[in-house]
Order: structure tokens, then sequence, then C-alpha cells
């Protein structure tokens, strides 16, 4: 009779004890959005104003850069035109990729129709400033790239600067933030690359 009594004893704490590890273990399988999802989604239109027109602004940037790489005579500015089209080409699909989230529209490639990139941007070129660019070799070039790059690159800070203030979402930010810091570090770049190319 001790040995069932203690049988029945053990059997019934091995219930208990299956029924609490069962307790432990059900908030892990709990459905849900992640806090990486929920920060992802939340967003305004100063954001996807700001995503749409950077990716269009960057595209610019990059065939600029391009251009760069085929004319300029420096190979300072050919390393720095390389840098810039390093960083922006994966900033224009981490921004493509947040619209798709957001359900919104990524802007078509409009492969140098800069009248309809959205000029009034601040810093863009017009179609007539790019094909000047184009027409340029050696010194000229390399001159005339680096004024417009200033230029092109103070609008894009002008553009990161007001979504900080006015957009919600937090990666929208950090990337803005990140913009406006590599981008003034480049100006000061191509600054002195001006002085030290200018008769």
């Amino acid at each position: 009779m001790k040995r069932l009594t203690a049988l029945i004893a053990a059997i019934s704490a091995a219930f208990v004890l299956a029924a609490c590890g069962g307790e432990d273990e059900q908030p892990k399988s709990t459905g849900g959005s992640s806090p990486t999802a929920t920060t992802q989604a939340a967003h305004n239109d100063a954001d996807v104003q700001f995503a749409q027109d950077m990716i269009m602004h960057h595209r610019q940037a990059i065939e600029m850069a391009e251009l760069a790489l085929a004319q300029a005579e420096s190979q300072e500015v050919k390393a720095l035109a390389t840098e810039i089209k390093a960083a922006q080409d994966p900033e224009i699909q981490q921004m493509s990729s947040w619209l798709t989230a957001w359900g919104e529209d990524v802007p078509e490639d409009t492969a140098g129709g800069h009248e309809s990139m959205g000029h009034t941007m601040p810093g863009m070129m017009t179609e007539d400033q790019m094909n000047q660019l184009k027409a340029a070799r050696g010194r000229e070039f390399d001159t005339m790239f680096l004024t417009m790059m200033i230029e092109h690159h103070q609008g894009a800070i002008e553009m990161a600067k007001a979504v900080q203030t006015a957009g919600e979402n937090p990666d929208v930010k950090t990337l803005a933030k990140s913009i406006e810091s590599a981008q003034t570090a480049e100006i000061t770049r191509m600054n002195d690359l001006l002085d030290a190319i200018s008769p």
C-alpha cells in the first residue's frame, strides 16, 4: 500500500510540473507584431514624401557620379564619385522597400528625364545643366562636377533636416541624419578639391 501511495504521489507531482511548465512557455508562442514591424509601419506624409523625393535626388547624384567616373581628370574626383555611388545605391533600395511596405508608390526611374524628376526639389540639376556636364571633359568637368555636386548635396541636406522635424518614422529620421552628416563632410571635401584644382 505504501508503494502504491508513493507511486500515485509521484504521478501527481509530474502532472503538476508539466502544467506549470506549459504555463511558463505560453507567452513565448503568443502571436503579434514585433517591435521592428510596429516601428516600420509608423509613418506620416512627410516620411513618404522624403523617401520618394530622395530616391529621385539620389538617382541624379548617381548619374552625375557615373559621368565623373568616365570623364573626370582628377583621381580624387573619381574616388569621391565611387563613394557617392556606393553610398546612395543602397539608400535607394532601403527607401524603396519602405515605400513598398507602406503601400506607397516607388518613383519610376526616368533615365535622364530631369525635368520630370522634380526639379523643384532643392539641389536638383536641370536638363540643360546635366547636358553641360555631359559635354565637359578634364579639369573643366572636374570643376563643374564639384560645383554642381556641392549644390546637389546642399539640397539633400535641406531635405534631410526637414524630415527630421516633420517626419514620424524613426528609421527615416535615422537615415536622414546619416545623409546630413555624410554629405556635410563630402561638401567640405569637395570644397577642398575645388581649391586644389583652381588656377
